[in-house]
């Protein structure tokens, strides 16, 4: 083993790919669309592409797998990383999952353009899955061409890194590069097709199981397939917890619960909306996975989503994420009940997701407002009623807690009331919305805020500096990403590789790069791609 700090070529990676040596594959080889059955996995091979190149790509997690800037800027990257060369000791394989669609069960799904070049260790022992998206057809491609166009590349690479320097659980992205092939898609399934670049995206991750992969043995029925697929996740993805035995399947489940829940409040935090919270996209591990019709909160509305394929229900939306995840899980506790055999240990994780969930929404919530002393009892109130207030009127969620962490509690509340206001006055998208009634019950607010800040004691420097530290000044707007797509699709790569600069430091000031921060410009309130979405953006 190569133990280096960083490898000279992409031969000198050390696979592991335990995911196809422990567990039962695919007997068919041959690479088309069907039902696979007793097997977790089909090997597959990336389809080549004409003309690879690059686009951008993270270093933060070039060194998660020892590669250094030089081996990531070759040809060589660009070879292996768009599928024209596997790498020695890759062994290209899709995952055989299923999964509910917006509520109903759908079947078999799997990895329809995702195709897992395998499992790294790196020389600390971590375990990363390495995965191309929209590297071609695979047998879980269903009616679709398995690839990815360059607008929904470039999102998915920037997202899944500023998801993770905002301190929210995510799988990861080493690169985005261009196949040099043309790709048809209809945006918004509304007969209007177009030919867009086409791209690929490697996603890393400890592990891409998801809800799914245990869906779709219990409803065929393969309850010992299921058990050794529990046993194999356990020991390779919670080793912590010990030999699969009943009790530490009750510890497992309970683990997902709460990571579960933890990244769902991380979510509320920063104003995150997954927009296809399927079961399929539901990781075991906890983490944000599936970058498709995602979408940032600029004004705070909870009954917003991004995705046009959820218009009507908005099954999906912000303020409903934390019920769906619940929901979820009760779906993987269905699947698992026939390893289980009881309801009692699966109940158990359920609870622990509600309890999980709720204190740390309410700690959340407290850390955003500033407030170091815990008293939910009396700070629940609060909390609800700015909650009511920034819907009342158009409020950037982003700028508005950011505006409040910057404020003095020194002075006098007419004086403090005064500052405050002009602090905020940039943060309403339609100022006409600030009525009379408005502003008297903001203030009234404002004023309990006021006294509640000073009755926790915290002297304003380590208040501002705590709440600086979970209210991020740059989150990346969908206009944003939009502004980068629309220059990359003329060949322009340099605002993705500005914008993956800024999201390094989220909380940070950044002097000079004050215009990211600024609110959605009106020209981006309904224009594709910052507004709307759908599952092939």
């Amino acid at each position: 083993m190569n133990l280096s700090p960083q490898l000279a070529s992409l031969d000198d990676l050390v696979f592991d790919n335990r995911f196809i040596r422990e567990l039962p594959g695919d007997p068919e080889t041959a690479n088309f669309r069907r039902q696979v059955a007793d097997a977790c996995y089909s090997r597959v091979n990336p389809a080549k592409v004409a003309a690879p190149q690059w686009v951008a790509y993270s270093r933060e997690v070039a060194d998660l797998l020892d590669l250094s800037r030089e081996l990531c800027a070759s040809e060589d990257f660009t070879q292996v990383f768009a599928g024209n060369r596997l790498a020695r000791g890759m062994e290209p394989f899709a995952m055989c999952y299923g999964g509910h669609q917006f509520g109903f069960w759908a079947g078999q799904l799997g990895d329809g353009r995702a195709i897992n070049l395998g499992e790294v260790v790196n020389r600390h022992g971590e375990r990363w899955v390495l995965q191309l998206k929209g590297a071609g057809p695979t047998p879980y491609s269903r009616n679709a061409d398995g690839l990815a166009v360059l607008r929904s590349s470039i999102r998915e690479f920037l997202c899944s890194e500023a998801m993770h320097h905002l301190g929210v659980p995510t799988t990861r992205a080493l690169s985005v590069l261009l196949t040099g092939e043309r790709v048809i898609r209809d945006m918004f399934y509304d007969g209007n097709p177009r030919s867009e670049p086409g791209a690929i995206v490697c996603r890393v991750s400890p592990s891409f199981i998801r809800f799914g992969n245990f869906q779709i043995l219990a409803a065929r029925g393969e309850t010992e397939l299921l058990r050794r697929f529990v046993d194999y996740t356990i020991r390779v993805d919670f080793p912590h917890l010990g030999e699969p035995s009943p009790a530490v399947y009750a510890d497992w489940f309970q683990e997902i619960c709460r990571k579960t829940a933890e990244m769902i409040v991380h979510w509320q935090r920063v104003g995150f909306v997954h927009g296809v919270m399927n079961t399929d996209n539901m990781s075991i591990l906890g983490l944000t996975i599936d970058y498709g019709p995602y979408g940032w909160l600029d004004n705070y509305d909870p009954h917003w989503t991004p995705n046009t394929t959820d218009a009507e229900q908005r099954r999906y939306r912000f303020g409903q994420q934390p019920q769906i995840a619940y929901w979820n899980l009760g779906q993987l506790a269905n699947a698992l009940f026939p390893v289980f055999g009881e309801a009692e240990p699966l109940q158990a994780g359920m609870s622990a997701y509600a309890e999980t969930f709720d204190r740390e929404w309410q700690r959340m919530m407290a850390g955003k407002l500033g407030i170091a002393d815990d008293r939910p009892a009396t700070d629940e109130d609060l909390i609800i009623e700015l909650l009511v207030l920034l819907q009342k009127a158009e409020t950037d969620m982003t700028l508005f807690f950011r505006r409040l962490a910057s404020l003095d509690t020194g002075g006098d509340r007419p004086d403090w009331k005064t500052r405050i206001a002009v602090l905020l006055e940039d943060c309403y998208y339609r100022p006409e919305q600030l009525s009379a009634d408005y502003l008297e019950r903001r203030d009234a607010w404002l004023g309990r805020y006021h006294e509640r800040l000073r009755q926790g004691g915290l002297p304003d420097v380590e208040r501002r500096r705590r709440m600086y530290a979970v209210n991020p000044k740059y989150v990346l707007r969908n206009y944003l990403s939009q502004l980068a797509i629309d220059r990359a699709e003329q060949g322009d790569f340099s605002t993705v590789d500005e914008l993956l600069d800024l999201c390094r430091r989220p909380y940070d000031e950044q002097p000079g790069k004050e215009h990211y921060a600024a609110k959605r410009p009106d020209w981006a309130r309904s224009r594709p791609g910052c507004s709307m979405l759908s599952c092939s953006s």
